[in-house]
Formats: structure tokens, sequence, C-alpha cells
């Protein structure tokens, strides 16, 4: 079902329900505003659970766990992380007019220049090292807590245009969405003085207090939350994407972050901002449920697609290189390593593969015989080469 056809199915419900949190009048010296100061989760009158939404979340749960049994089958589980942990940076920083691809991505890392502004992608590598450096502090034993995010807010925001947006600190200025200033604004979060207020309940809910919530249901009312604090003074909706993912592994729904689900947010962007929206308006919790399980289910079976046809691409090409003979040892090791950065220098693989540059060359050379590598640089001295399919692969749905 197109997630507009599901619109009228839960019209109703937002219709008995309340706003979910207050307004409050704001005087600043150039004008009076209101802005909204959304109340704890979970949201009260309790959501409505028709037929339609179990089903939509019992579907996205069952996707979640077929993606999630596949990971633990995989041979090269660990080395597919790499790659969709950086596509669903590229999409989440997309939907913010960001206009880096992944391949701008992976040469970036390596020190080259990629095909767009620096500053661009290197705004999306700080987005991967945020989700890595929270994925560390999970499993280094720190809870899902504020100290957490504001730790991957600091690491989002070092980049030299982030300095000045207070990296790992709560905002202490007025932020709106939307418009010129807060009173044209589309949307005014709380103010700074009542932030404290907000995400000392948002941490409670997120470590099931004052009752547990299903990871499912936490991670999408917990998105929506997030989103309308805004408790920074940038970076608050590509961190809120990030923590879709991040509370799916902490709860155990995954054991790998291989979910992007900002490719649905990116297909229905219009939509999604709407879907937010009513929710602080209207109190149309149903319908945004509805929208971010058809987005969850739909991005696990996306992932779980490519992921299988990474595979069979690695186990096709494994076996042509394996008719290599006596080159064939090398150049499966250099195959290893590009699984593991798709666009890498030849001296990277050298370094990655323990194998003499000579060696590295000849193997190289074998793949581009191949057709399983490209060069991407048409120079002689420190060359950079691609996984040609395993790239088109990984960016062919966006």
């Amino acid at each position: 079902m197109n997630p507009k056809q599901s619109a009228t199915l839960f019209e109703d419900a937002a219709l008995r329900r309340p706003p979910p949190g207050r307004d409050v009048e704001v005087a600043t010296p150039g004008e009076r505003f209101r802005a909204f100061v959304p109340a704890p989760l979970p949201p009260q009158p309790p959501v409505e659970w028709s037929p339609v939404l179990r089903r939509r979340f019992d579907d996205a749960l069952l996707a979640l766990g077929r993606l999630d049994a596949l990971t633990t089958h995989l041979p090269n589980a660990a080395l597919l992380r790499y790659s969709f942990v950086r596509k669903e940076a590229v999409l989440s920083s997309q939907i913010e007019g960001t206009q880096s691809s992944f391949a701008d991505l992976l040469l970036y890392e390596i020190d080259e220049q990629p095909g767009v502004p620096v500053d661009d992608a290197r705004e999306v590598s700080r987005c991967v090292a945020a989700l890595d450096h929270g994925l560390a502090a999970l499993r280094g034993g720190l809870p899902l807590s504020m100290r957490l995010i504001r730790g991957m807010h600091e690491v989002l925001m070092a980049h030299p245009g982030g300095q000045a947006k207070a990296p790992g600190e709560l905002r202490r200025l007025q932020v709106w969405i939307g418009g010129t200033r807060p009173g044209n604004a589309a949307f005014v979060p709380p103010p700074a003085d009542q932030l404290a207020a907000c995400l000392t309940p948002f941490e409670r809910f997120l470590n099931d207090e004052p009752e547990p919530t299903p990871p499912l249901l936490k991670a999408a009312l917990a998105h929506v939350q997030f989103e309308t604090i805004h408790p920074f003074l940038d970076g608050n909706d590509r961190l809120g994407r990030l923590l879709i993912v991040l509370q799916l592994v902490a709860e155990g729904v995954l054991r790998e972050p291989m979910l992007y689900p900002s490719l649905f947010f990116k297909r229905h962007r219009a939509l999604y901002y709407e879907l937010l929206n009513d929710v602080r308006l209207h109190g149309d919790w149903e319908r945004w449920l509805d929208f971010f399980a058809e987005a969850i289910e739909t991005s696990a079976t996306q992932a779980a697609t490519t992921a299988n046809a990474l595979l069979a691409l690695v186990n096709a090409d494994r076996d042509r290189i394996a008719g290599l003979g006596r080159a064939a040892a090398s150049a499966l090791a250099v195959h290893q390593a590009l699984q593991r950065r798709p666009i890498a220098s030849s001296a990277a693989i050298g370094k990655a593969t323990q194998l003499t540059a000579a060696t590295v060359n000849k193997s190289l050379a074998h793949l581009e015989r191949l057709g399983i590598v490209a060069e991407m640089t048409n120079r002689q001295r420190g060359r950079v080469f691609g996984y040609r399919d395993y790239v088109d692969l990984l960016t062919r749905e966006s």
C-alpha cells in the first residue's frame, strides 16, 4: 500500500486526541511568538491499535527478523556493515540537501577529491563517525542516554562548519523550522529553558521508565519526540534518524546496523515531514506509526535483498578469480580488501593485505581484465580502484 493510501484509516483517532503538548508564549526583544513543548511519552490517550496498524508492525518486525537472521549467516557481514552504515549516512544527509553520493564519500575518506564540494562529503563522513561513536559507546556499556547522544552530536559537528554550532552542548538559543524567524516559522520547538523538562522524561522513556515499551514502537515514538524537542542548534534531523538504527541495535532487534530507513524517508520526504508535523498539531500518532512501520519493513526487505545480491556477486567473482591459477591467492586477498572498502588506493590495498606493491598491482591488473575492478584516476602513481558492480549494487536503489 502506498503511504498516502492508508491516511483515512487513522483520521478518526486523530480527531479525538488533543495535541500532544502545549504552546507557550515567548517574548524576545524583537517579537513575541509561540513555541511548542511536547508532553512526555508514551502518548496519552494511548495509541489506538487498529488491525491494520498491528499488521503493519507485525510485518515490520518479521522483516527485521529476517534481516537480522541473514547477518548471522553471512560470511561477510562485517564487511557489509562498513558499506551499509555509510549508505544510511549518505541518504540521511541527502534529505538535508547534501549532494554527496556513496562514491563521493568513499573518495573523500581516502583523501581523494569527490565529485561534489568537499564540505558535503565531510558532513556525511561525520554522520558515519557519529553513528560509530554511538555504537561503540553502547558496546562499551553506556546506556542509551542524553550523554551518549551529546557525544554523537559532538562527533557530528566536528568539522569547521560545525564549530559554531556548540558541538555536544544543548542549545541555549531558540531555534525554528521553516520561515525566516520564529514568528513566521512552520514549527517552533521548545524554548531553551524548557529543554531539561523535556529531555529528562525522554531519557527515562528510552530506558523503559516508568514502564517498558516494545522496541519498534519506542523507536517510532522517540523519533518524533527528539525531532520535536530539537535539543541542539544543528544536526537534530540527522541525529534523530541515526537514533532509529541505534535504538534497534541497543534493544537487540538487530545485531548489526544494517538498516537504512532514510532511503524510504527520502523517497517520501514531503509526507515524512507532514506526518511529523501532524503529530505535533493534531496528535495523529496512528498515521505516523503506520508510515514508520512501512518504512522499517521496506528498508529491512531492501537491505536483505541488497545483502543477498552482494553475496551472490562476491561468490561469482571469487569463482572467476579462482580460475587465475597461481595468481589466484593474491587476487583473492585484494578482492577481500575491496569488499571492506569498495573504493581504495593501491597503497591502501597493500596495507590491508600485507602484499607487496608489485603483487597488488599485478592482482589489480588481473581483476581489471576480469571486469571486476576499474581504475578511477587515470594516473600512473597513487591510482585508485573501485569494485565496480559492488558499488553499483549499493547505490542502485538511491
